[in-house]
């Protein structure tokens, strides 16, 4: 199995000193867990895009780069990149750049989005928002494959023999597809052949276990061979600690933080005590025991090779974040690497020798830039 690391870069007071941090600390804060997590061995880190209070995520393309220039294997995840929301041509420029500046580390997860914001600054709806998310991805996926491109839509101006710069390093970059309780996601990713990344962070596992064994079938009806369907899925929360009873007690302030935010936004609850969170949700919290006991649970029903944790250490100290990642990757990790057998992911690509520099003055003067 692989362990990502998630942010949504949420911003609120502290559930336990009730400070708000400033815009600034938060970001240090997201690039600081993403060495971390590189340090202690994670997989990947993935930054996910959200447009409203209280999420600083709206730019993950740029937070992402700046991450790559500070870290030197760990994949770099997007969780999800919106693209319901977003001109591809304009997606496929900002994430081929960011895969060459990350030498090749980029993988992305795509999905229409959620979040009220969304129909006021992008006059997307819930009636055409699945509609662009496809159109969105199949000329997306052109752009990543075909050197030049001829396309209409319905939804941004046509192009002609259009050619896009630059090209990533990887060739194609992989393409995951975020789905939650939706169907449409689901089509898009077996239709194409491409893996699927189960949200299963609300509920309970069942509907995100039929979402899935959906894909499989989809995937084989496409003619697809089902030993190469590739599903990640998410977690509503983590905190490890040595015992249970150190571990609930701990994660009790950002769990009532976390009612007290769905009531102020007048979400649903479906998890009404912490207790019922811990045993029901995907929420891994407990002991490093307890913990692998919960992801053999749910692969039993998901089938998934890659595993999410949200984790952004809110409420903790910075020495309680820390060993909870140490004591999963000490504890835990090991012994679900060893249960669950997955495709590795990609390696960082290394140039071999440094790019070549213009010899001759006719290369120089093809190259050279007016300074008029």
């Amino acid at each position: 199995m692989k362990f990502l690391i998630l942010t949504l870069i949420s911003n609120g007071p502290d559930p336990v000193t009730g400070r708000t941090p400033s815009a600034h600390e938060r970001f240090r804060r997201v690039v600081d867990h993403a060495v971390l997590a590189e340090q202690l061995g994670f997989d990947g880190y993935a930054v996910g895009e959200r447009h409203e209070r209280p999420f600083f995520s709206s730019a993950p393309p740029v937070v992402l780069a700046h991450i790559a220039a500070h870290t030197e294997r760990i994949r770099l995840f997007t969780g999800v990149t919106t693209l319901s929301l977003l001109d591809p041509v304009r997606a496929y420029e900002d994430y081929a750049t960011l895969d060459q500046l990350a030498d090749g580390r980029l993988e992305l997860i795509i999905g229409k989005g959620n979040g009220s914001a969304q129909a006021q600054l992008f006059h997307v709806t819930t009636q055409d928002q699945w509609e662009r998310n496809r159109e969105g991805y199949e000329l997306f996926r052109r752009l990543w494959r075909e050197p030049k491109v001829t396309w209409s839509g319905q939804f941004r101006p046509s192009l002609t023999d259009a050619e896009v710069w630059p090209k990533p390093l990887q060739q194609p970059i992989r393409v995951w597809h975020g789905s939650a309780t939706s169907r449409d996601s689901v089509e898009l990713a077996a239709r194409y052949g491409d893996p699927l990344f189960s949200a299963n962070v609300t509920y309970s596992v069942e509907p995100y276990a039929e979402l899935v064994r959906y894909y499989r079938e989809r995937w084989a009806h496409h003619g697809h061979d089902p030993a190469d369907a590739l599903v990640g899925a998410g977690t509503a929360g983590f905190y490890v600690a040595r015992n249970s009873r150190e571990a609930v007690e701990t994660y009790r302030p950002i769990f009532d933080a976390r009612m007290r935010m769905f009531e102020r936004l007048g979400l649903p609850v479906v998890f009404p005590t912490l207790e019922d969170y811990v045993e029901r949700s995907s929420a891994l919290i407990g002991s490093p025991a307890q913990i692998v006991d919960k992801v053999l649970r749910y692969h039993a029903e998901l089938g998934h090779e890659v595993v999410h944790l949200h984790c952004d250490g809110d409420g903790l100290t910075q020495a309680e974040h820390r060993a909870a990642l140490e004591l999963f990757q000490a504890e835990v990790a090991p012994v679900l690497r060893r249960e669950i057998p997955s495709r590795p992911l990609a390696a960082p690509i290394r140039l071999t020798e440094p790019p070549s520099t213009p010899s001759s003055p006719t290369e120089r003067e093809q190259l050279a830039v007016p300074t008029a």
